[in-house]
């Protein structure tokens, strides 16, 4: 009995020369339309990936990149030198790192995220000539100001996701943390409230243009700012529930609190009520960001909201421009006050 004559499935597998002639284009235009190249008319490019998936071809990406020297990768950067027990399952991070992964594939890159919990002034330069990724998405300054700037003097492909900075020589995405302060302590003054309290990391960047705003409303109102409402506390763990508790079992008195995040806002709502004292009637609070936990906490929160979408893809709408050689300016997108429960009109 004679053998089969192996399979040429497994021995010969289609080269992109093959998918070249069977669409009758060059290798060349095949090597393009499967990278998704716009140059490529769709209905071309369309034919192409019909034919190479009727025959399962796969793209050899590794070799691809390495002949053009491109990893096809976006590094997504989190320094925490200010909060190094943060977690990147922080709501906010979490709703802006999904919109800038679908922004990423959509250009048919990959995204690689990096967590530094304890940064010195090189941590950026070295993970940049480490050559992992072909642009560089800085979530959040903490206390990283000047090593952003140290390298943005020599990389151009880097956006930065805060707010705007003296002397800052890096491109940034950020809200309007300053107009997003004004908003919330206003909307607390026009609603009969004088003595309002400030609770989060107000000398953080970002936090600290919220801070300025609420600082200056008041004055505004000709409301002296009393010392005694400005508590700091992280974003994460239990201080804002423990700091709010204190301030009360002290004697501190306020009818309204403006928090610096919705997580924090959810902490002191709780240790109000576990002081016996009740959110709104005796004390409003509002918060920032406008996450999850604002619709889902009882009563519903009050809040600054982010236009988390909107950021996640101007922050890699930037930085593709920055990989062609452009050197695109800072962005400040505009922030919204959304009212519910717990400060309400």
């Amino acid at each position: 009995m004679t053998d089969k004559k192996p399979s040429t499935a497994r021995t010969n597998p289609l080269k992109m020369a093959d998918i070249a002639r069977l669409a009758g284009v060059s290798a060349s235009t095949v090597s393009r339309a499967l990278a998704g190249s716009a140059k490529i008319p769709e209905q071309t490019r369309d034919a192409i990936e019909a034919i190479a998936a009727e025959h399962g071809y796969v793209v050899n990406r590794s070799a691809r990149n390495l002949r053009q020297s491109l990893t096809m990768t976006i590094c997504v950067a989190v320094p925490l030198g200010h909060e190094t027990d943060q977690l990147v399952t922080d709501p906010f991070f979490l709703r802006l790192f999904g919109h800038m992964a679908d922004a990423v594939a959509r250009r048919h890159y990959d995204i690689l995220l990096v967590r530094e919990p304890a940064p010195d002034a090189l941590w950026l330069q070295r993970l940049i000539r480490s050559q992992r990724a072909d642009g560089y998405i800085i979530v959040g300054q903490s206390d990283q100001h000047e090593s952003l700037n140290l390298a943005a003097s020599e990389f151009l492909p880097m956006v930065v996701g805060g707010s705007e900075l003296p002397d800052q020589r890096y491109c940034s995405v950020g809200s309007d943390n300053y107009e997003g302060g004004r908003l919330a302590t206003e909307h607390l003054i026009r609603s009969g409230r004088r003595r309002i309290l400030f609770i989060g990391p107000a000398t953080l960047p970002q936090v600290d243009r919220r801070f300025a705003g609420y600082i200056d409303t008041l004055a505004r109102h000709g409301i002296d700012h009393d010392p005694a409402l400005s508590i700091p506390a992280h974003f994460t763990g239990s201080e804002a529930h423990d700091r709010v508790t204190a301030a009360i079992t002290s004697g501190v008195v306020f009818d309204a609190v403006f928090a610096a995040s919705d997580g924090i806002a959810w902490s002191a709502i709780r240790a109000i009520e576990a002081s016996g004292l009740r959110c709104p009637d005796d004390i409003a609070v509002v918060g920032f960001d406008d996450t999850d936990i604002a619709v889902q906490a009882r009563p519903s929160l009050t809040t600054v909201r982010q236009d988390v979408a909107a950021m996640g893809e101007t922050l890699v709408d930037l930085l593709f421009q920055r990989m062609k050689g452009i050197d695109t300016p800072s962005t400040v997108l505009p922030v919204e006050l959304i009212t519910r429960d717990s400060a309400p009109d």
